[in-house]
């Protein structure tokens, strides 16, 4: 048996006015997704556990069976493994994003959607000129970013910027969750507003001013932690000898190689609805004709949500269906090996409000050589409540899917 988990991020949402009330699942036209729940099993699942945040990071460290209480170190030193940025003994990890700010007004948590070209410039000036000290930049992809801090506690109150677009950033600026925290809040503000001193005036972001686009006005560190203790997927699940994660998110590459995946490079994976999804498709076929376990995640659908754009959701769960979900199953319909594919979001980011909610998500598990399959004849969030597996708890699901629970 070969495993394929597909997750479209963020393709949950809730039932939208421009889209005739309904959500862009429902509104999608995608055949093969429908496919999928009519002859596989369907139920919602709850990703998000009580007293943790709905982020990627969460979602899909649950998703995996993981014990975030055990596990979760923040996302930064789960984006550090994925760029080979060892973490230290001392040292903390935080994502870094480089926003734009407004008349002191957080306009978006992107920059833009700048490119991974012009941020590396960014991200080299910034080292240069606010680097050291303990303090350390490394470069990701598009606007997602590393900052390493010598010292620092993780003992800090931050805030995700997609979650107060519109918002005054001064409000949200780093706040100390303690006395140990409060040398390294007051540090972060510090490189924060000097970063806003010193961006503007950089020929990448004077280039995009004159392009009319939106410019990186400064950083934004959060989502503190230090080196997380995981066990390999292998260690947990004798069937996952061996397998690959498939993104463009530093994060979710990160947690493939703690959970001892090995990252797929995927030319022209960008993380947008632009990515390279017929790479990714392929990419994901040839690994499992190797390897037991392939973890093939696409980020465009969240992006859309973040951006609260209806319309452009609807087009990458279509694209999703017609250049990924489509291509797999025409493939593995040929194979002689039997195989287990699960397709799902790992939170709903909706349009209206543009950022994660903890709400269960819809999910369908389908076999290839038959099984019995319940009453739900499409892949959304208000089908699946008929589903076989009723609501469940992400704690749960790697034990359905991988075959060490029921309906196997």
């Amino acid at each position: 048996m070969k495993y394929l988990i597909i997750l479209g991020d963020g393709m949950a949402d809730e039932p939208i006015c421009m889209l005739g009330g309904k959500t862009p699942l429902q509104a999608a036209v995608k055949p093969e997704m429908d496919w999928m729940a009519r002859y596989g099993n369907n139920g919602l699942l709850d990703t998000i556990p009580e007293g943790f945040s709905p982020g990627s990071e969460i979602a899909n460290l649950s998703i995996l069976g993981y014990s975030l209480p055990d596990v979760f170190e923040g996302r930064g030193s789960l984006e550090a493994a994925s760029m080979g940025v060892p973490i230290e003994d001392g040292e903390m990890a935080m994502r870094c994003n480089l926003i734009t700010i407004e008349d002191g007004i957080i306009k978006n948590h992107s920059a833009g959607q700048i490119s991974t070209e012009e941020a590396d410039v960014l991200i080299r000036y910034l080292q240069d000129v606010l680097g050291g000290d303990g303090i350390s930049f490394f470069t990701g992809v598009s606007y997602r970013h590393l900052l390493k801090f010598k010292g620092g506690s993780k003992h800090i109150c931050c805030t995700p910027p997609h979650d107060v677009v519109g918002n005054p950033f001064r409000e949200h600026l780093t706040r100390p969750d303690g006395p140990d925290g409060e040398n390294t809040a007051l540090r972060l503000n510090e490189l924060i507003l000097k970063s806003m001193e010193i961006l503007p005036q950089h020929p990448v972001n004077q280039a995009r001013a004159r392009a009319g686009k939106d410019i990186a006005t400064s950083i934004w560190p959060w989502s503190p932690g230090y080196r997380p203790e995981m066990q390999p997927l292998s260690s947990r699940y004798h069937q996952i000898r061996t397998g690959s994660v498939i993104s463009a998110v530093d994060l979710i590459k990160g947690i493939g190689v703690y959970a001892g995946l090995v990252p797929v490079e995927v030319e022209g994976a960008t993380g947008l609805y632009d990515t390279n999804y017929e790479g990714k498709a392929q990419a994901a076929l040839d690994a499992l004709r190797e390897q037991d376990f392939v973890f093939l995640h696409i980020e465009a659908s969240d992006e859309a949500g973040h951006d609260g754009d209806p319309e452009l959701k609807v087009r990458t769960i279509e694209y999703l269906n017609d250049r990924i979900v489509r291509p797999v199953l025409s493939a593995v319909s040929l194979w002689d090996e039997a195989m287990s594919i699960a397709l799902l979001p790992d939170h709903p980011t909706p349009c209206v409000i543009r950022t994660h909610t903890a709400s269960p998500v819809p999910f369908t598990i389908y076999r290839t050589g038959g099984q019995s399959a319940d009453p739900v004849m499409a892949f959304d969030e208000f089908s699946a409540r008929e589903g076989y597996y009723g609501l469940m708890k992400a704690s749960g699901f790697m034990d359905i899917f991988i075959g060490t629970g029921q309906n196997q």
